[in-house]
């Protein structure tokens, strides 16, 4: 592919601990074994944004039962996906098909490199034909041109040489040839058997070098041991090359029929080596019409009849060798490379024409008005100790190698106190005090900074945080002091919202300022805040209003020239300050560039199409289907809900609801994002479906939301809200 002109990036697969020493094109690794690897490579991918990811799909080399880690690469991909298939079984166990059945529903396309391979996929898991296609297995470019000495002690001058090579393992069934051998020596004495290659890795690793020992013992026996040479090594590619031109006879006396593709018979054949191998499925298809010579499955002495034949036909050996090289010309490396640029394309441009017909089997969320899920608090529980809330879940279950946030320790203090004032939980107290404990010790003193990222052992990874988490402390913070709650929790809140206040004038966030400004309107509780308070609430909410008026346009009502993340907090934000500030231009621009968001979040079907964070959203360019976030739905809520309550217009109801209803399921891909049963909450949408994962920030924003729209219903808003529609 690289001769094609493509820019490629290898995720290496580690079958041992230490890791390998690979050239500069490995840009991640991963352990088999550590499940955790394989989300740390998505992560990796998602953050490259490939055009394609590439999968190339072998049982044994992935973690997990019959290869299950895999599913958990792919499942978060964002990219479109190929997998190319280089073992297809006809009889899979249950495990192998399951796993097997779901990485092809996960695929974009499915490569197989034989007609036999198409058909076992496309019977065994009632796949579309046009969703399989055949690319043979590529070959390096081989010239046709005898070489005497392609490895040094070798000595094959004038010795008819037949070649076995690649990883040694008692399945090659190589010991059959070796019996084979005293028939063909005593008719070609001349003969010189060559076994090229290592010991397969696994097999050196339970068993050491016991199967090349019976075959050394094996030739012993029968006095051919002159006429075999076992070389020990994996060869290097000119090296592997000058074999293959030396070889008269390629032999492949493999025991199972079931081996679909076998790139030492492609290599072989496409380098116009005679080949005479047992039936199994690749060679079949690859020898057959006479392009190759077929014997029955551990048969010696068919072996030996055969290669006798060839040796002694000289004109039928020069008519094999030179069809195979003649077929070998199409399938050389390059053109294959290009063969593979055309199947990415073609997936990359279905990926995309997917997306109407995924958005026609969307479900009408107009009919679920009014139907909410039950609170449920199993998954917050799990995921908060006495520490704080951890950062990550893998699936439903937190991951303590992330550690702990900020953040999320935030939004979970403002998740508490607003659940606090409307329910009655007697665990909501004491889960206040662990989050405000921890922002508590997130804060430096001396610097009046909150500091971001906490490992599980309790040592924070940095000496300040991002802009962004300074500010969604403070409105964590902000809404503690500016509450009902108890006094002592308060007092501290406020003390620290103090502290932590000043340093933000500093900021270059846009969304830093939003994050406070929100913060300050609910420390001062709606009223307008004096003091200090006062003056960073003019500074932040000037500056976010110039912001506005400087970049949007008619046609790009924006206070950025681009959309990234928690976009609905801006307008939110600005529309807190201008009420506050009683400025009314501002509360107008906040209104008219939420109106504009809600325009620019709405789907063919009138769905909420949150944008996504693949990439930012520049004015003028494309436009991010995926990942979405449960952020974005909830932001929009809670901007959707201030500005009904600003404005009075009952079609703010309308939205927030649509955009709550992303949550279950009124979304592009039609499958809910909120899981009632664990009470978690889904990573994001990712082109392939839900992010499984139930992290803090999402878990968090969809409880919050839930919070918000349960709003509508106690105060009667959603016969408001029916009536809008009607």
């Amino acid at each position: 592919m690289a001769s094609a002109g493509a820019l490629t990036t290898v995720v290496a697969i580690n079958d041992k601990a230490k890791n390998y020493e690979y050239p500069d094109i490995v840009g991640c690794e991963v352990d088999q074994h550590n499940r955790q690897h394989y989300l740390r490579a998505a992560a990796y991918l998602n953050n490259l944004a490939p055009d394609v990811v590439c999968v190339q799909h072998e049982y044994g080399i992935y973690g997990g039962e019959a290869g299950v880690y895999l599913l958990d690469l792919l499942r978060n991909l964002q990219p479109p996906i190929v997998t190319t298939l280089h073992t297809i079984l006809e009889q899979p166990n249950e495990q192998q098909k399951a796993v097997l059945g779901e990485l092809i529903q996960l695929s974009e396309t499915i490569v197989v490199m034989s007609q036999k391979g198409k058909s076992i996929i496309e019977s065994l898991y009632d796949v579309s034909p046009t969703k399989v296609v055949v690319v043979p297995h590529g070959i390096p470019s081989v010239q046709r041109e005898k070489v005497s000495e392609p490895l040094p002690g070798l000595n094959l001058e004038g010795r008819r040489v037949i070649l076995t090579f690649g990883l040694i393992a008692p399945d090659k069934g190589i010991e059959n040839m070796v019996r084979a051998l005293p028939a063909i020596v005593d008719q070609h004495p001349d003969v010189m058997y060559l076994v090229a290659g290592a010991t397969h890795p696994h097999i050196r690793a339970h068993s050491g070098e016991t199967y090349r020992t019976h075959l050394e013992q094996l030739a012993d026996e029968l006095g051919v041991s002159p006429n075999i040479r076992l070389i020990n090594q994996f060869l290097k590619l000119d090296e592997l090359t000058k074999l293959l031109q030396t070889a008269d006879i390629y032999v492949t006396p493999y025991l199972k029929k079931e081996q679909i593709t076998s790139g030492t018979l492609a290599y072989a054949y496409g380098s116009g080596t005679a080949v005479v191998s047992t039936p199994y499925w690749h060679a079949e298809e690859l020898l057959a019409d006479g392009r190759g010579v077929l014997v029955p499955f551990r048969d010696p002495e068919a072996l030996s009849r055969e290669v006798n034949t060839l040796l002694e036909d000289e004109k039928r050996l020069k008519e094999i060798q030179a069809n195979g090289f003649a077929e070998g010309q199409k399938i050389q490396w390059p053109a294959i490379g290009v063969r593979y640029l055309e199947v990415f394309e073609e997936a990359k441009a279905a990926s995309i024409r997917i997306l109407p017909s995924i958005t026609a089997r969307t479900p009408s969320w107009r009919s679920e008005v009014g139907v909410l899920p039950n609170m449920n608090f199993r998954h917050l529980l799990q995921m908060t100790d006495d520490t704080g809330i951890y950062q990550h879940a893998t699936y439903s279950v937190p991951n303590r190698r992330e550690g702990y946030c900020t953040d999320d320790n935030a939004r979970a203090l403002r998740l508490l106190v607003n659940l606090s004032s409307s329910c009655n939980l007697e665990f909501a107290e004491s889960l206040q005090t662990i989050y405000l404990s921890f922002l508590d010790y997130a804060l430096d003193r001396k610097t009046g900074r909150f500091r971001n990222f906490m490992s599980y052992d309790r040592r924070w990874l940095e000496d300040a945080g991002s802009h962004d988490s300074h500010g969604r402390a403070l409105w964590g913070l902000g809404t503690v002091a500016g509450s009902g709650g108890l006094s002592g929790p308060r007092n501290l809140a406020k003390c620290l919202f103090e502290i932590g206040l000043p340093p933000t004038i500093e900021f270059s966030s846009l969304r830093s300022w939003c994050f406070t400004i929100l913060g300050l309107a609910e420390f001062s509780r709606g009223k307008v805040p004096a003091g200090e308070e006062r003056t960073v609430l003019s500074f932040l909410s000037k500056r976010l209003h110039n912001a506005f008026t400087t970049v949007a346009e008619p046609s790009w009502q924006w206070c950025e020239p681009y959309l990234t993340y928690d976009n609905a907090r801006i307008p939110q934000a600005m529309l807190a300050a201008g009420k506050l500030l009683e400025d009314e231009q501002m509360v107008s621009d906040a209104l008219r560039s939420l109106d504009w968001l809600l325009h620019i979040q709405t789907g063919a079907d009138g769905q909420f199409l949150p944008i996504g964070s693949d990439f930012p959203y520049v004015r003028g360019g494309e436009r991010p289907e995926f990942d979405q976030q449960p952020l974005e739905a909830t932001a929009t809520v809670d901007a959707c809900l201030d500005a009904y309550n600003a404005s009075g217009h009952s079609r703010y109801l309308h939205e927030a609801w649509r955009a709550f209803a992303w949550f279950t399921g009124a979304n592009i891909s039609g499958e809910p994002i909120y899981n009632s049963s664990t009470g978690g909450c889904g990573d994001g949408l990712t082109r392939s479906g839900v992010n499984e994962n139930q992290g803090a920030e999402s878990t968090l924003a969809f409880l919050s939301a839930l919070c918000s729209v349960e709003y509508l219903r106690e105060n009667d808003l959603l016969n408001v809200e029916r009536a809008y529609l009607q």
